[in-house]
């Protein structure tokens, strides 16, 4: 009986083996041939241009004239005639300090040198007398002489007094104070009815000219090295006759309607900061800049010949820390370059080498290939041609160094 169950048992598991292997042995389905397609790019096709170089520091304004008016004699303020935080002229008076005794001090001096005059017109005549009568011998040799040398000293007497009359008038000119410059007032330092004096050089008020205003920038000493030696390679070309405009970002963010222009860079490198200070001047008619306020100055440097835009997107960096950039050539196959960056414009980078004249950069779809690889192209929106020099200096901004 078991005999018997083991043959049936073996006999079904023959027959679905026979079954597997005949259904094995039927048509097989066509295998899936078709290649996938080529991954879709955008491109940019760029080309050389001049390209200006600018650069952002940050600075403080200052004024272009300070002048701290003090008292210079002695005496009661008697009255202010100027309005606080005004604007004032040059040689407008600003207080009036009590004449009186001034007065009367150039009266003395006057009254001195009328009596020095007196004696030397005396003195004067005694030596002509002498002259006529030392000739016949009417006079000694010794009077004639005592009289020439009273002569000599009344002339000296009259130097000395005309000496104390300038010295009593300049007193009585201190008394008006006047402004040195024009500019704006500050806030009076004394009021009427207070005591200045000349030795303790009274602080009376401050005039301050604020058009032009100076703006003092902060720049490391590594990039204006490396600044002079792009200019004297002739790699930067320097923009305008001499002087790089200059535009300012103010404190709020927006920016100052007016251009400025850079006067002059210090020669000495600030030891505890390793920078060197720039100075420009700008028009401030409406006086939106007053001293102290913290600005971001843009300064052209220059303008870099053949240089290429590139969008930001469409560079990346390999592990060396070298740039690099994808290109499309004519085959539509991709190829690696390695770029030379010399700083940014906005959202794009500017190449100095690494690219020829209209080579296609990827700048969306990197993920999806690798060099080699065969891409369908489309051109990206954005143009990437180099402009010419713009008329502002504020579209490019330097790498840092």
């Amino acid at each position: 009986m078991i005999y018997r169950h083991a043959a049936l048992f073996r006999a079904v598991l023959a027959a679905a083996s026979t079954g597997l292997v005949l259904a094995g042995c039927g048509p097989a389905r066509p295998a899936a041939s078709t290649p996938a397609p080529p991954a879709q790019v955008s491109v940019v096709t760029v080309h050389p241009g001049s390209v200006p170089i600018a650069m952002d520091l940050p600075g403080r304004t200052s004024p272009y004239l300070v002048a701290q008016v003090r008292a210079r004699v002695d005496g009661i303020v008697r009255q202010r005639d100027f309005k606080e935080g005004g604007d004032v002229k040059a040689g407008q008076r600003l207080y009036q300090i009590d004449p009186a005794p001034y007065v009367a001090a150039l009266d003395s001096a006057k009254a001195a040198l009328q009596k020095a005059q007196a004696n030397l017109a005396s003195a004067t005549a005694l030596v002509e007398r002498y002259k006529v009568l030392v000739a016949a011998n009417a006079v000694s040799k010794q009077d004639y002489d005592n009289a020439v040398a009273a002569q000599g000293q009344a002339q000296a007497d009259v130097g000395t007094a005309r000496a104390l009359v300038a010295t009593a008038q300049i007193n009585l000119d201190y008394t008006s104070v006047a402004s040195p410059i024009t500019g704006r007032s500050g806030p009076s330092q004394v009021t009427q009815g207070a005591y200045v004096q000349t030795s303790a050089a009274t602080l009376l008020t401050t005039v301050q000219q604020i058009d032009p205003i100076y703006v003092d920038l902060t720049q490391s000493s590594v990039e204006g090295l490396q600044l002079r030696r792009d200019i004297a390679s002739g790699q930067l070309k320097v923009a305008g006759p001499d002087q790089a405009k200059v535009v300012l970002t103010l404190e709020d963010g927006s920016q100052y309607p007016l251009p400025g222009a850079l006067q002059f860079s210090d020669i000495t490198v600030n030891q505890a900061t390793g920078s060197v200070t720039l100075r420009a001047v700008f028009p401030n008619p409406k006086f939106m800049l007053l001293p102290g306020m913290f600005v971001r100055a843009r300064i052209q440097e220059g303008v870099v010949d053949n240089a290429t835009l590139v969008p930001q997107a469409g560079v990346t960096h390999n592990p060396r820390g070298e740039a690099t950039a994808l290109v499309v050539g004519a085959d539509n196959k991709v190829a690696s370059r390695t770029l030379k960056l010399k700083g940014t414009r906005g959202d794009q980078w500017i190449v100095e080498g690494g690219l020829a004249d209209g080579e296609r950069v990827i700048v969306a779809g990197l993920q999806k290939v690798q060099p080699g690889a065969v891409v369908q192209v489309s051109e990206a929106q954005a143009s990437n041609a180099a402009p010419a020099v713009p008329t502002r200096p504020d579209t490019v901004v330097s790498q840092a160094k």
